[in-house]
C-alpha cells in the first residue's frame, strides 16, 4: 500500500494554483507553525539532536548545544564524534543501522567528561529525512542523569554508613565489655603474681601476661577506631583560620617526624582567608592524612604542605614522597573497610571524607605509585559558605 501524501505535500501539491494573497497567508501560516515547533523543542530539557546517516548534525536544540558544548556554526557540517570523543566509546554512527531497526533504539549511560564532568542518558533512534530518496538518519535524545546518579550514590553511601552504625552498636555491647573484664582480671593476675618469688616459671607467665595485655590494648584500640567513625557529630561551626591549625597539629607530630626521619615543608605565600570550620574535626582530618603520609614513608621522606586561596575557597596540599598508590585503589579509599596497609583498620579516610562533605568541602587525591600522592583538601571560603545556606 502506497503510504498517503503528508499534509504540507498536500498543499504543496495545491500551490500552482493559489493565488499572491493566499500564498502569502500560506508563507505566513507555515512560518508560525515553524517558530511554535521549535520553542517547543528548545523549550524542552533534554538535548535532541537530528544527525544524517554519517553522523553530521542537521539539527540541534538548545538543551543539546549546552550538554555536548556546540555552537550554531557547527550545525550542518560537523560530524559528532568528532565533538563529542566521548561518545565515541559508545555509539559507531556509521554502524549504528546494524544494531536499531525501525523498532528499537540504542540506548547508553555514559560519563562525559567534555564540555564539563556529567553522567548522560541517551536514545539513538532510526528517522528517514522526508525527500525523494528518503535518506536514513538518526535522532539521538541526551538526557542529563547527573543529580539523579550523584544522589543515588549519595543514598547508597548513607545507607552503607546506617548500616555499620547498627553493627557498632552490637560490636560495642559484645566486645567492648569482655575487653574491660580480661584488662582487669589480667591487671588482677599480675598484682598476685609480683607477691610470688621470682622464678623461671614466673618470668614466664609474666611474658604471657604482657602479651595478652598487648592484645586487649590492640583490641580496643580496633574498637575505639570503629566506634569514632561511625558516631556522626554535627560540626561546631566558627571562624577557623588553618594556619595557626596546621601548626598546632604539625607541633604535636614533631617528635614522630624526627624519628620516622621525615622532613616537613611548610610553604605559606600569603595568609589564608578565614573559613567556617569546627577545629576539632578538621584536626582529625589534618591527623589522619599525616599519618598515611608517615607510614607510606617507612624508611623516611619529605611532606610539603602548600596553603593556598583563591576568590572562592581556600586549599591545603598534603605531599608525601612515599610508595603511591595504584590507581584502580584511589576510587576505594574513602570505602569503610577498605585499606591499602596490612593492619588498617579501613576507617581513617571514611572518616576524613564525611567531616570534610559535612563542611561543604572537598578532599581530592592524586597519586604516581614510587613517586608519592597529594591530597588536596578544598574549603569554601566564609562568604561563600554564608551565600550557600541563604541560597538554601
Amino acid at each position: 500500500m502506497a503510504a498517503k501524501p503528508s499534509a504540507l505535500n498536500r498543499i504543496l501539491g495545491r500551490l500552482d494554483n493559489l493565488d499572491t494573497t493566499n500564498l502569502t497567508i500560506l508563507v505566513q501560516r507555515l512560518a508560525r507553525e515553524r517558530e511554535l515547533l521549535e520553542t517547543v523543542i528548545n523549550s524542552v530539557h533534554d538535548g535532541i539532536l537530528v544527525l544524517d546517516d554519517i553522523g553530521v548534525i542537521q539539527y540541534a536544540n538548545t538543551a543539546s548545544l549546552r550538554i555536548i558544548g556546540l555552537n550554531d556554526e557547527d550545525i550542518g557540517k560537523t560530524v559528532l564524534l568528532d565533538k563529542w570523543p566521548d561518545l565515541a566509546r559508545w555509539v559507531d554512527i556509521e554502524h549504528a543501522s546494524d544494531a536499531i531497526d525501525e523498532a528499537t533504539a540504542i540506548t547508553r549511560e555514559i560519563e562525559m567528561h567534555y564540555p564539563e564532568q556529567r553522567y548522560v542518558r541517551l536514545v539513538l533512534l532510526p528517522m528517514n529525512f522526508p525527500g525523494d530518496t528518503y535518506s536514513k538518519g538518526y535522532v539521538m535524545v541526551l538526557s542529563d542523569i547527573t543529580e539523579d546518579k550523584e544522589s543515588t550514590q549519595e543514598m547508597l553511601e548513607s545507607e552503607r554508613i546506617s548500616s555499620i552504625m547498627l553493627l557498632a552498636a552490637g560490636v560495642a555491647h559484645e566486645i567492648g565489655n569482655p575487653l574491660n573484664s580480661l584488662n582487669i582480671h589480667l591487671q588482677l593476675i599480675e598484682r598476685k603474681l609480683n607477691k610470688l618469688e621470682k622464678s623461671k616459671e614466673s618470668e614466664q607467665i609474666e611474658k604471657s601476661i604482657s602479651v595478652c595485655k598487648s592484645e586487649v590494648e590492640r583490641l580496643n584500640d580496633i574498637l575505639n577506631h570503629f566506634l569514632g567513625a561511625i558516631r556522626q557529630t554535627p560540626p561546631d561551626f566558627h571562624d577557623v583560620d588553618l594556619i595557626p591549625l596546621l601548626e598546632e597539629v604539625l607541633t604535636v607530630q614533631e617528635e614522630t617526624f624526627k624519628t620516622q626521619k621525615i622532613d616537613i615543608d611548610v610553604e605559606v605565600s600569603a595568609p589564608l582567608p578565614v573559613i567556617q570550620a569546627d577545629a576539632n574535626q578538621i584536626k582529625q582530618v589534618l591527623y589522619n592524612i599525616l599519618k598515611n603520609a608517615i607510614e607510606a614513608m617507612p624508611r623516611g621522606g619529605k611532606i610539603k604542605i602548600k596553603p593556598q586561596s583563591d576568590d572562592e575557597f581556600v586549599y591545603l596540599l598534603v605531599a608525601d614522597t612515599g610508595s603511591g598508590i595504584e590507581p584502580e585503589e584511589i576510587s576505594r579509599i574513602f570505602n569503610p573497610y577498605y585499606s591499602t596497609k596490612k593492619d588498617g583498620h579501613g576507617l581513617g579516610m571514611m572518616v576524613v571524607n564525611r567531616i570534610m562533605r559535612a563542611h561543604g568541602a572537598n578532599i581530592g587525591i592524586d597519586s604516581k605509585v614510587g613517586k608519592g600522592t597529594v591530597v588536596t583538601l578544598q574549603f569554601p571560603q566564609k562568604h561563600r559558605r554564608i551565600k550557600l545556606l541563604e541560597e538554601r
